[in-house]
């Protein structure tokens, strides 16, 4: 059946800090590359914008179905605000790992780009590097995108065919979207040039409580388990970045750092920084929280949508509860390939 939006909060401008009806007491290759290895959208069959259409939503028929969010216009919304959000988790940088004070930038990867706008961004910072965005869905931009950067319809899941190699690799928030994590860091690796970097930024879907304030039995807390076993059940675990480190040591990478961040889920914090990131994650949470469940919970765990729905009447409740101390692990982890 065909379910109405997520409509209980709508997305902040990111000009200004969103309100949040928090209730404590509330119980609730040239330099460009060769034209050949640039795939435009305007080359693409029919059958990429042929979205699959689920409970109202739609997602990305390129490729194996391994990702479980939509790429409609509701959660690419959500994307832009989440790139927002992990901008000031990373005191508004595009990047950690300091890859432009190492080497110069000639061709750069962003993987699982989305909206494009990391891409997009990076792209005005580094005018001498040429910026290529992939991903299943082509929903970036067609205007309004800086001369250096290009955009290209690519399943990082099969065998990589780029005729170069890249000076940086930067990858965001692909759990979920990546079974095989071995297999996508070892071809970073292998499309890296010598003395390049890779960087992860994610998420562990470990939802954390370090003082015993969330009950196990609460609606958020399930929420957080049945995200996890759905996610296994389906093959892209969530908690998938936890390994990263290990796996880019054991590929070969070395000065291989991994860095814990914190998102609190509400603004419980004391701290007016991660107040302010307990905000826009609630917001980043509850703006589409049918369209980050729906895949999940119907495909991993066989529940109908109507299930699911007054379900997640109690998880939006306890999403604003600021008497539950819970936060979301995020870890970004970069490494080099040796010389």
């Amino acid at each position: 059946m065909s379910l109405p939006v997520d409509d209980h909060d709508s997305v902040p401008d990111p000009d200004s800090e969103p309100e949040v009806p928090i209730d404590a007491a509330d119980e609730v290759d040239s330099a460009l590359g060769d034209e050949d290895d640039l795939l435009s959208t305007s080359s693409l069959t029919s059958s990429v914008f042929d979205y699959i259409q689920e409970h109202g939503r739609t997602y990305n028929a390129y490729g194996e179905r391994t990702y479980v969010l939509p790429n409609d216009e509701i959660e690419l919304d959500r994307l832009d605000l989440q790139h927002h959000l992990l901008k000031m988790t990373f005191n508004n940088q595009l990047s950690t790992c300091g890859v432009e004070k190492k080497r110069d930038l000639h061709r750069v990867l962003d993987i699982g780009t989305g909206t494009g706008i990391w891409s997009v961004e990076f792209g005005d910072l580094h005018p001498e590097a040429i910026v290529l965005g992939v991903d299943v869905s082509p929903v970036q931009p067609t205007y309004s995108v800086p001369p250096n950067v290009r955009f290209e319809v690519m399943d990082v899941g099969q065998p990589w065919v780029f005729s170069y190699q890249f000076d940086f690799i930067f990858s965001r928030f692909m759990t979920g979207a990546v079974a095989d994590w071995r297999g996508f860091i070892r071809q970073c690796y292998e499309n890296l040039a010598p003395g390049a970097m890779l960087e992860v930024q994610d998420i562990s879907f470990h939802l954390a409580c370090e003082d015993g304030t969330l009950p196990a039995d609460s609606a958020l807390a399930k929420w957080a388990a049945y995200m996890l076993e759905a996610s296994k059940q389906l093959g892209c675990p969530l908690d998938s970045v936890e390994s990263v480190r290990r796996i880019m040591i054991e590929t070969g990478f070395v000065d291989v750092e991994e860095t814990p961040y914190i998102w609190p889920m509400s603004p419980w914090k004391k701290d007016p920084t991660l107040k302010k990131i307990g905000v826009w994650t609630y917001h980043n949470f509850t703006t589409s929280l049918s369209g980050i469940s729906l895949a999940l919970f119907t495909r991993g765990l066989a529940w109908t949508a109507d299930e699911l729905e007054a379900f997640l009447i109690d998880v939006r409740k306890d999403m604003r509860n600021t008497r539950y101390h819970a936060f979301w692990p995020i870890y970004c982890i970069s490494g080099t390939k040796p010389e």
